[in-house]
C-alpha cells in the first residue's frame, strides 16, 4: 500500500451547522440541525438558492444549489435562515486552526473542507483511523459542529470516502477497497461528475462507477475529451495530486474566495470576480499605488487549479479597467469545469504618479473613473462596505442575501 496518508475533512451541512452553533452559543434554544431548516436565498421573497440544509430535509429531496422556490415545493414546512458569511469565516478559521495541530501540510479546498497530509504522523497520533477519529471528536467537542473524515492514500479517494454516510463519521477508502466500496455506486456519485455528464454516461450504458472503470479509456476520451481520461483514472482510484498549502504572496494584492457549491454559470462566476476585483483595487488605491500585472486564479472541483495573467501597457488602480482584464482572462482560461474557488491578484505595483500612455482610439474617460472609485472608497470607508454599490453588483447582492 502507498505510504501516503491523506485525510479529507468536510464540515457536515456547514452553513446550517454554523448558524445552529452560533444561535445556541448566543442564547437560542433551537438546534437548526434537528428540524426542517435551510440556509440561503432571501428569507422574505424566497428568491435565490439553497446553500445548506439539514439532514432531515433529505427525505424530501431538497438539494444544495437548487432554487429556494423548488425546495419549498418539495418541503412546504421548510424554514429559511438568512446567511451570515462573517460568522462562517470565523468558524472556518477555527476549524482550520484545529487541523494545524496535526499537520503543517493543509490544503483548504473550500470554506468548509480541507485536505490534510498525515503521512509520517503515526508515532505522534497513532494509526490513521485513530487519528481521524481523534480530530473528528475534538472538533465536535471544542467547536460544537461535526465533520466527516475520509481516509486514504490519495486526495481523490479521501474526498470520496468523506462523502459516505453522514454525519460525524470516519470512513476509509484505500485503493484495495475501491472494488467493494466505490464501484457499486452510481456513476453520478463519482467526485466532479455532474448531472449532465452522468446522464450522458447513462445513455451509453455506463450506470455505475465500476462500469466507468471498466470502459475503454479511449472511448471515454472520444466522448468527453480530457475529462473522459480523468474520469477513467478517478473511477479506478488513481490520483497523484499533492496536498498543496497556499502561502500568501507578499508581492501583490490578492483576494480569493472558496465557494459554497460548484459554480457552473459564467455570469455567476463573473459576479464573484467583480466583487473580488473591487476588494483588491480598494487596497491598491489605499496604498496609493498602481498595478501592471493582473492574475486570475481558479480552483476546480476535480482537484486541479489554474492561473492566468497578463501585463498591462499602463499601470492602473481603476476598478473597471482592472475588471475588464480579469473578465478577459477568465474567458480565455475557463473551459466549463465546475469552479470551487476564484481569486484575483494585482501585482507588479508602481507609484501612483506613473504616466498613462493615451491612444488616439481610446475614448475612455480615465479621470472620471478615478473620481468614481475615490468617491466609492470614501463612502464605504465612512459608512461600511456595502453602504453603496455599483449597479453591476445589485443582482449579486440580492441573490447572496
Amino acid at each position: 500500500m502507498d505510504d501516503r496518508v491523506i485525510f479529507h475533512i468536510d464540515v457536515n451541512s456547514a452553513f446550517l451547522s454554523w448558524e445552529a452553533v452560533y444561535n445556541l452559543e448566543n442564547g437560542g434554544t433551537e438546534d437548526y440541525r434537528e428540524g426542517l431548516f435551510a440556509v440561503g436565498g432571501d428569507v422574505e421573497t424566497r428568491h435565490g438558492i439553497i446553500l445548506a440544509k439539514s439532514i432531515k430535509t433529505k427525505p424530501y429531496g431538497v438539494t444544495t444549489g437548487e432554487p429556494v422556490v423548488n425546495a419549498i415545493k418539495k418541503c412546504p414546512n421548510l424554514k429559511l435562515l438568512k446567511s451570515h458569511r462573517n460568522i462562517y469565516s470565523q468558524y472556518s478559521h477555527a476549524f482550520i486552526n484545529v487541523l494545524k495541530d496535526y499537520s503543517d501540510c493543509i490544503e483548504q479546498f473550500s470554506i468548509d473542507e480541507a485536505f490534510v497530509d498525515m503521512t509520517g504522523t503515526r508515532l505522534l497520533f497513532g494509526e490513521p483511523l485513530d487519528a481521524a477519529n481523534m480530530i473528528r471528536q475534538r472538533i465536535r467537542n471544542e467547536l460544537g459542529f461535526t465533520v466527516n473524515v475520509g481516509v486514504s492514500s490519495n486526495k481523490l479517494l479521501a474526498k470520496m470516502a468523506s462523502d459516505f454516510t453522514k454525519p460525524d463519521k470516519t470512513h476509509t477508502l484505500f485503493p484495495e477497497e475501491v472494488p467493494l466500496k466505490m464501484w457499486p455506486l452510481p456513476v453520478s456519485d463519482l467526485f466532479f461528475v455532474g448531472k449532465n455528464t452522468a446522464q450522458k454516461l447513462n445513455s451509453v450504458g455506463i450506470k455505475t462507477i465500476g462500469d466507468l472503470a471498466h470502459t475503454n479509456k479511449e472511448v471515454l476520451t472520444g466522448l468527453f475529451k480530457k475529462q473522459g481520461e480523468y474520469m477513467w483514472y478517478a473511477a479506478n482510484g488513481i490520483d497523484d495530486s499533492l496536498v498543496t498549502p497556499e502561502h500568501p504572496d507578499a508581492k501583490g494584492y490578492s483576494h480569493s474566495t472558496t465557494l459554497p457549491y460548484n459554480v457552473t454559470e459564467k455570469d455567476e462566476a463573473k459576479m464573484v470576480l467583480r466583487t473580488l476585483t473591487e476588494r483588491v483595487c480598494e487596497r491598491v488605491r489605499e496604498d496609493n499605488v498602481k498595478a501592471q500585472t493582473v492574475t486570475v486564479q481558479l480552483r476546480f472541483n476535480d482537484l486541479t487549479r489554474s492561473t492566468h495573467q497578463c501585463t498591462l501597457e499602463t499601470p492602473t488602480n481603476i476598478t473597471d479597467e482592472i475588471y475588464s482584464y480579469v473578465s478577459k482572462l477568465f474567458d480565455e482560461k475557463w473551459d466549463g469545469t465546475p469552479i470551487r474557488l476564484l481569486g484575483v491578484q494585482a501585482s507588479n505595483v508602481t507609484s501612483d504618479d506613473s504616466f498613462r500612455q493615451i491612444s488616439l482610439f481610446d475614448n475612455t474617460n480615465y479621470e472620471k473613473l478615478e473620481k468614481l472609485d475615490k468617491a466609492l472608497d470614501t463612502i464605504n470607508a465612512r459608512y461600511g462596505r456595502g453602504s453603496i454599490l455599483r449597479a453591476s453588483n445589485l443582482k449579486n447582492q440580492k441573490e447572496d442575501s
